[in-house]
């Protein structure tokens, strides 16, 4: 009688956050679409998957609450010309987008 474990994997395989390359995509835009208001939402679902720590997805939420904090701090009147409350939407904006695609990356083991 054969054993399972002799072609058993070493290491379990590590969950992955996309099932295609289309939902690679439709995820990595959440960020982008919302304007950063769902900017944490890829995370928290990573996390729940158990594709990252729920450490990661939590630091993703406490960034987001942080950054939306301080541009309304910032500029709270509709009509302020400052351009840092924007710039700081995109920078979240695109710092999110970014670590979205790269979620199911192998080579990036922070948070992992």
């Amino acid at each position: 009688m054969a054993s399972p474990y002799i072609n058993a994997p070493l290491t379990p395989a590590r969950p992955r956050m996309y099932a295609s390359s289309l939902a690679k995509v439709v995820w990595t835009l959440v960020p982008i679409v919302t304007l950063g208001l769902a900017a944490a939402v890829p995370f928290v679902v990573a996390a729940v998957k158990g594709v990252v720590k729920p450490w990661l997805a939590g630091v993703y939420i406490v960034g987001e609450v942080a950054v939306f904090s301080v541009a309304i701090a910032i500029s709270p009147d509709a009509d302020d010309t400052s351009p840092v409350p924007g710039f700081l939407m995109v920078l979240l904006i695109i710092t999110a987008a970014t670590h979205t695609a790269l979620l199911d990356n192998d080579r990036i083991s922070i948070g992992k």
